[in-house]
């Protein structure tokens, strides 16, 4: 199968030459849940798109630090791509940033979060067991202030938590969305905790820092992932 990761960031110097974009971390991230597929990056901030999306079986939107609602060119442009793909029926996954903007596309309010940051590992109930294997919880890194207010028209809500109403959806086998981060590994999130350790305060920066030791599920989330992309749920 062949995957178009449309990035939607370019990482500060010091994360990219660790972990290279976000595309390369899905890359890495799905063979390691057992995908053998090809995989093309573009970034969409320097106005990366693929001539035709023809020959992809999947498209995926990754996170990025800029609001799924700005007015800046590049996120216009990207909404009129998705808006696109939507029309076409083309099979979607977003994270973050990505499932905002297709929630937006789908016609859902996106905003700020009034609780503010919600930052490191995260616990959220998973509402469709025979996904996970039977769980009902799955916990993932997060980092994120804006968030999905109202799920989607025809969406069926996968996954919820108090901070996060809408933490993951679906529709129909077309799209599978998910506000945390599967990609995310301990490294990048302490990163980006003491990036904005003022706008938390240190009882939120300490909370979300120490949480980041007990674990979280970003592999198993990404086989559910290639399973809905691969049409095995």
């Amino acid at each position: 199968m062949k995957l178009c990761v449309l990035e939607n960031d370019v990482l500060d110097p010091e994360l990219a030459a660790r972990f290279s974009g976000f595309g390369d971390m899905f890359r890495r991230l799905f063979a390691a849940a057992g995908a053998d597929w090809s995989v093309e990056i573009f970034n969409t901030v320097q106005g990366q798109y693929p001539a035709s999306y023809d020959d992809f079986d999947a498209v995926l939107l990754t996170g990025s630090r800029a609001d799924s609602f700005s007015q800046e060119p590049w996120v216009l442009a990207l909404r009129q791509q998705v808006e696109q793909l939507l029309q076409a029926k083309k099979k979607l996954l977003g994270v973050c940033f990505g499932h905002q903007l297709i929630a937006l596309c789908l016609g859902a309010e996106v905003g700020r979060a009034p609780q503010g940051w919600g930052a490191g590992r995260m616990r959220y109930q998973w509402h469709t067991p025979q996904w996970a294997q039977g769980r009902t919880d799955i916990a993932l890194l997060a980092s994120h202030q804006d968030q999905v207010v109202a799920l989607p028209a025809g969406a069926t809500l996968l996954a919820s938590s108090e901070f996060c109403p809408v933490a993951a959806f679906t529709v129909d086998q077309q799209v599978l969305c998910v506000q945390p981060h599967p990609e995310f590994v301990e490294d990048l999130s302490a990163y980006l905790l003491n990036k904005r350790r003022a706008l938390l305060g240190e009882a939120q920066y300490s909370a979300a820092t120490d949480s980041l030791a007990l674990g979280h599920d970003g592999l198993h989330m990404a086989r559910m992932m290639v399973a809905f992309v691969e049409g095995n749920l």
